[in-house]
Parts: structure tokens; C-alpha cells; sequence
């Protein structure tokens, strides 16, 4: 625990992690629930400082089956969703306390939407600097470095902090 920064508060079976337990990670993210030789094994529950959370039954560190709930309480459902896609373009609280007046546009699930530094986009558990590479949440605390996948994903899917002119541009 001393050289990743993680915290881990339970029982301990020939000198292994094992039992009811919570386990803390340097990230703040927090996993509730049983442990068995040193892993997340059986019903547990990952808590992330985003408010979000992730209900799961796990074998040997990794996941059986889960259930991913933003902190808003929508539900992921990975074979019926329809949250935000081409076939339903509404945000959650927009299906939640209906539409906003024509004219009106809502940008987020959240309205009024946050402010984005210059430079960097709203990744959705935060704001990520493609310069750094690093995504901090939204109280500027370190949550993770991407890799080239989440980066190429970020900068052509999310909202960004700037303006910029987009379609026809007549040459002067």
C-alpha cells in the first residue's frame, strides 16, 4: 500500500487481502465488498469521486457482471442504450424534465454547462489537456493520463474550450 498509495481497510488471510473490505485507491476511487486472495472476488461495488458508481460480481480481480450508474442515477445498459445515440438525441435531464423551449439549445446533461479551460475539452468525469495528456475532475485533481485510443476519442467526440469556425469559408 505505501508505494502505490492505495488504503485498504479489512481482514487479512495469510497475509493476503480476504474478506468484507474496503480498498482505496490513490485516485480517491473506492471499492466496497469482498476480497479473496488479495482481489476483488464476489459482490462488490467501485465508488468513483465523480459520484458515479460501479455494482459488480467479480471472480479473481475481474468482473462476472455489473451495472454502471452515472452520478445523475441514468443506468448504462449496454444492449438497450439509447442515451444520446442517433436514435434518441436528448440528454438525461432532458428526458427526466422534458424539452427546453425552440431556440434554447442544452449542451450538456448539465445546464447551465460548465465553463472548459482554454485549450482543453470536457470529457465528461473532467477536463482533459491534450498537451499534458492528463485528465483532472472538474476540482482539478489528477485522475489519469490517456493513452492514444481515449486521445483520439476526446478531441474528435467532446466538447471543447474554445470556438472555432466550421463549415464553408470563403477565401479572401
Amino acid at each position: 500500500m505505501e508505494y502505490t498509495g492505495s488504503q485498504y481497510i479489512g481482514e487479512y488471510v495469510d497475509g493476503r487481502m480476504e474478506g468484507e473490505a474496503e480498498y482505496i485507491l490513490p485516485t480517491k476511487t473506492k471499492y466496497v465488498g469482498e476480497m479473496k486472495d488479495g482481489m476483488f472476488h464476489g459482490q462488490g461495488t467501485l465508488y468513483f469521486p465523480s459520484g458515479s458508481r460501479y455494482d459488480a460480481i467479480w471472480e479473481k480481480g475481474l468482473v462476472v457482471k455489473g451495472t454502471y450508474t452515472f452520478s445523475d442515477g441514468l443506468q448504462y445498459d449496454a444492449e438497450h442504450w439509447h442515451y444520446c445515440d442517433s436514435y434518441d438525441r436528448r440528454f438525461y435531464t432532458e428526458i427526466c424534465y422534458g424539452l427546453k423551449p425552440a431556440g434554447i439549445s442544452q449542451l450538456t446533461n448539465m445546464d447551465p454547462p460548465r465553463k472548459i479551460p482554454q485549450g482543453c475539452y470536457d470529457c465528461g468525469d473532467g477536463f482533459y489537456n491534450p498537451t499534458t495528456r492528463v485528465v483532472k475532475d472538474y476540482r482539478n485533481r489528477f485522475l489519469r493520463n490517456t493513452d492514444d485510443d481515449e486521445h483520439e476519442w476526446i478531441v474528435r467526440t467532446c466538447r471543447k474550450g474554445w470556438d472555432e469556425i466550421v463549415g464553408h469559408r470563403p477565401k479572401l
